[in-house]
């Protein structure tokens, strides 16, 4: 009796220590593929923080900061850059200038990629040459489309001013009257932007089964009503990324800003993130200016929280 309980306690004690090695082979291999995962991810996150993490608690050291006039930290301010930002004209001047320019150019945008992309979505003939032009701007950088723009805005040589001649009305000052300015800024960033918006909704309606489509032609619904009430709720989702892409895009603009106008005349198009810039890199106001990045960064954090909050609601997922 007692040799075969010692018999039974040694094989308990050999499947124990088995299961043992088990586990701590099993953990070994888990250390081993989380060190090999983190290698591979090593680079990228060596670059995320040298270009994102570091500069955002840079950022947030110097907006408690007050700096020289040759950008050097001189003294600890607390949050007296905040309340001087917040007293400020210029801060709210750049804020109604960038709410204005959101909302010239999103609705006009997405409604545009929407028209175009339905355009082509037919299949006819030829429409691949269209794809290519509406698709074009994307792949024009900003300073190139600014020079374009640029061009076409001249008082006396630019091409919009000479069809406002042949039709009788006298030329306008595009970039430097400060009532077109803003609107003209907003024109040009239509454009540069339609490329994108309407690849996106194009993506978005290839996706949409051919048979839905057709099942409401053979009910009796024409293209106009299966277009509002079939295509569009499907391709909510697509809207709705687009809205909260392209209202991040319109609060983070600078380039055809600071080519074009460089926030004048009489800062009519000194949008937020030109004001960073100026105040930061051009008054060497470096406590200011990463203040004045770090409430920019509240903002569409806010304004993007709300759209999914609110506005993802009526978006319709399949």
């Amino acid at each position: 009796m007692n040799m075969q309980e010692g018999k039974l306690t040694l094989a308990a004690k050999r499947t124990h220590s088995s299961r043992a090695a088990s586990r701590l082979l099993a953990k070994t291999n888990r250390l081993r593929e989380n060190a090999l995962g983190y290698l591979f991810l090593a680079p990228s996150l060596l670059l995320f923080t040298v270009f994102l993490f570091y500069p955002l608690l840079k950022s947030v050291y110097l907006s408690f900061q007050l700096t020289d006039p040759r950008g050097r930290v001189a003294e600890y301010v607390g949050f007296d850059n905040y309340t001087q930002l917040f007293s400020s004209e210029m801060f709210w001047n750049s804020l109604t200038v960038t709410g204005l320019f959101t909302l010239y150019t999103v609705p006009v945008g997405i409604v545009l990629g929407i028209v175009t992309a339905a355009l082509t979505h037919i299949k006819l003939p030829a429409m691949r040459i269209f794809q290519f032009m509406f698709a074009m701007p994307l792949a024009l950088s900003v300073s190139t489309a600014a020079v374009i723009w640029m061009i076409l805005f001249h008082p006396s040589l630019g091409m919009l001013n000479y069809i406002l001649s042949t039709l009788g009305i006298a030329p306008i000052q595009w970039l430097t009257n400060p009532s077109t300015a803003l609107l003209s800024i907003s024109m040009m960033t239509i454009w540069m932007q339609s490329g994108f918006n309407y690849i996106i909704v194009l993506s978005g309606l290839q996706s949409i089964p051919d048979d839905m489509i057709e099942s409401a032609k053979i009910d009796g619904a024409g293209p106009f009503r299966a277009f509002l009430q079939i295509v569009l709720p499907l391709l909510s989702p697509t809207l709705f990324f687009l809205a909260v892409i392209s209202i991040i895009g319109s609060f983070q603009s600078f380039g055809q800003i600071h080519l074009l106008t460089k926030g004048g005349p009489a800062g009519s198009t000194e949008v937020f993130v030109y004001s960073i810039y100026k105040e930061a890199f051009i008054n060497y106001q470096f406590g200011t200016g990463s203040a004045l990045s770090l409430v920019l960064f509240a903002i569409i954090l806010i304004l993007t929280i709300i759209q999914f909050v609110f506005v993802e609601k009526k978006v319709y997922y399949q």
